[in-house]
């Protein structure tokens, strides 16, 4: 290990676990060597191993067991749904989503996808519409940009067999894991097209999430923007 003397020995050992990561060593739901195993590997105490597991762990790209060890973190449906969804009913239960793509295609990418995908001259985009039903009611309608080149093929997908939960079949298909996402949330008016979709009267408050989701490479992997109809759902963070 390299051991410059502003950076602690656990970060670098870290950043070497997620590279084996981004490089498939470790497959999703596979078990990791133990840490005795991995510290004399990467030449370091054990102490050293456990905190940069306990980092991976705490950043949700893996999963600490007790007792059967450490797993490469999967996007199972019950995962993503979790993590990433964070609309509840007013009585505080889980929304239970379901999703009807309406349009999905690829083609150049405007100024502002290939800003924040940071993507190359002449790349292309898939973009992807959908409703998404909470509770059998039309809540939610989203419009997800991807980069083509990370995900070839999905624009020839039947989108009726598109699952519901996309983080799976990013990971499970293409091998691109979501690590983190930015989210930035704000009120807007119901445009014609979306108050169609969910069923409103046009101008209807809604809850609009620009979410920016990053793989374990840490390059920017989807572009969503979601618009909520909140009337029976509420949008719940939890601080840590």
């Amino acid at each position: 290990m390299d051991r410059p003397l502003a950076r602690p020995l656990y970060a670098q050992v870290k950043d070497a676990l997620i590279r084996r990561l981004v490089d498939a060593d470790w497959k999703p739901g596979q078990a990791l060597p133990n840490e005795f195993a991995l510290a004399a590997e990467y030449g370091v105490s054990q102490g050293t191993m456990r905190r940069a597991l306990d980092e991976l762990a705490q950043a949700n790209l893996v999963v600490r067991r007790q007792g059967k060890g450490t797993f490469v973190a999967e996007h199972t449906r019950e995962r993503a749904m979790f993590h990433f969804l964070h609309l509840e009913t007013d009585s505080g239960q889980r929304a239970q989503p379901e999703s009807r793509v309406f349009a999905m295609k690829a083609g150049a990418p405007t100024r502002e996808e290939a800003r924040r995908l940071e993507l190359p001259a002449l790349a292309r985009v898939v973009r992807l519409s959908r409703v998404r039903l909470l509770d059998g009611a039309a809540a939610i309608v989203e419009r997800i940009a991807l980069p083509g080149a990370r995900f070839p093929g999905l624009e020839k997908m039947d989108r009726t067999e598109l699952p519901n939960e996309l983080y799976a079949l990013y990971q499970s298909r293409w091998g691109v894991s979501v690590a983190r996402a930015v989210e930035r949330l704000k009120a807007v008016p119901a445009s014609a097209e979306d108050a169609g979709l969910l069923g409103v009267t046009v101008g209807t408050p809604l809850l609009e999430i620009d979410r920016l989701a990053r793989a374990l490479d840490g390059r920017p992997c989807e572009l969503r923007l979601s618009r909520c109809l909140t009337a029976r759902h509420r949008y719940v963070s939890e601080l840590v």
